[in-house]
């Protein structure tokens, strides 16, 4: 929020480093889905397929460590505190984050004018980035059922006949890419909605502190 500071107690070393690797994958998901859904130039699909495999390797592992990493790391549990205590309970249900969720929806809503935040993550925050956890996994499925050597392995073809047949599938796997980079745009905006420090902090593991705070 505006004039709210931004300590590194929020993001420790470790999650700036997952987030890095996080966005560096997606940017290389969606460019080369793009190219293998339409080649817009020659001599590239090679790459673009084992970019695209290499990226998703990369981001379920990312993925798997960042929740493993919650039980383990220590982050602060507000946005204006050093106090750290172990990550995954920014992720559960926490008393501060009580009767919040339709307040946030009229914010979100233009029915009401302040933010409502009085922990790390608002809960409608939570809610959207835990959605990402089986949404991930689940473009994963997705693309592995579509790719010719795998496609036949029991465990992705029973969901092959689910959606029925590869071409359904593929259209999951393809509005899938858009959830994440409309996820990606607006998750973007509403960090940076009053100013860049949340960027500054994510990315460049650097503190802004208003003045007058501590």
């Amino acid at each position: 929020m505006a004039g709210h500071p931004h300590y590194r107690e929020a993001h420790p070393l470790i999650f700036v480093i997952t987030h890095w690797i996080n966005l560096i994958c997606m940017v290389m998901l969606a460019f080369s889905g793009f190219y293998i859904h339409y080649p817009f130039f020659d001599g590239f699909m090679g790459v673009a397929r084992g970019m695209h495999f290499v990226a998703m390797y990369v981001v379920i592992i990312n993925l798997t460590f960042r929740i493993v990493a919650a039980f383990f790391v220590k982050t602060a549990q507000d946005l204006d505190s050093r106090e750290v205590d172990l990550d995954i309970k920014n992720w559960l249900p926490q008393e501060k984050n009580r009767h919040q969720f339709f307040e946030t929806v009229k914010y979100y809503l233009f029915l009401r004018k302040e933010g409502v935040i009085s922990a790390k993550y608002g809960s409608l925050q939570k809610i959207a980035y835990l959605a990402t956890i089986p949404l991930t996994y689940l473009q994963a499925y997705t693309g592995f059922a579509i790719y010719g050597p795998s496609m036949d392995l029991g465990f992705f073809k029973a969901g092959l006949d689910l959606v029925g047949g590869p071409m359904n599938m593929r259209i999951i796997h393809y509005l899938g890419m858009w959830v994440f980079i409309l996820f990606t745009m607006v998750h973007a905006y509403l960090a940076n909605i009053y100013n860049f420090a949340p960027s500054k902090l994510i990315f460049l593991w650097k503190e802004t502190v208003p003045e007058g705070k501590h």
